[in-house]
């Protein structure tokens, strides 16, 4: 299984999923799964998250001052099963450049799998201090909790 994450720069939120998803992974020795994250924007491409993402996935022991940024491409739709997206602006953004249903089909929010059918977008902390950096760790702590144990049932 291939997941990748995808926030507006992929330097807040995304960053934040693929850490703690690949955390989730090894947690629960999921075999032959891999997850990446991409932004729809090209503003933050090859700089490390935002500090504050690394912070506080620091303080929940996870690592993720080696990603770098990078903008989805139509590739992604062929290279990843699963492409789990922060918000409506993503899913519209990516979904934009679906080549058909079958791409489409891979595509949804993340908060999706814990708040089914709700269309719940995770903020963006980026002008949130603090605060609002927490709160999208716990959102997308539950959400990668809810994918690593329905990859544990497969």
């Amino acid at each position: 299984m291939k997941i990748l994450m995808v926030c507006l720069g992929n330097i807040c939120r995304s960053p934040l999923a693929q850490g703690i998803m690949e955390e989730k992974i090894k947690k629960y020795n999921i075999k032959n799964t891999f997850v990446d994250s991409a932004g729809t924007a090209d503003y933050h491409i090859g700089k490390k998250p935002d500090w504050r993402s690394i912070d506080i996935a620091r303080k929940h022991n996870i690592n993720i001052s080696n990603q770098r940024g990078r903008q989805f491409t139509y590739d992604d739709f062929d290279e990843f099963d699963k492409i789990y997206v922060m918000d409506s602006s993503n899913l519209y953004d990516i979904n934009a450049l679906a080549k058909n249903t079958n791409d489409r089909e891979k595509v949804d929010l993340i908060l999706n799998t814990i708040f089914p059918g709700k269309n719940k977008s995770v903020p963006d902390p980026y002008y949130g201090g603090k605060d609002g950096f927490q709160n999208v760790f716990q959102l997308l702590d539950a959400a990668c909790e809810k994918i690593a144990t329905s990859l544990i049932k497969k």
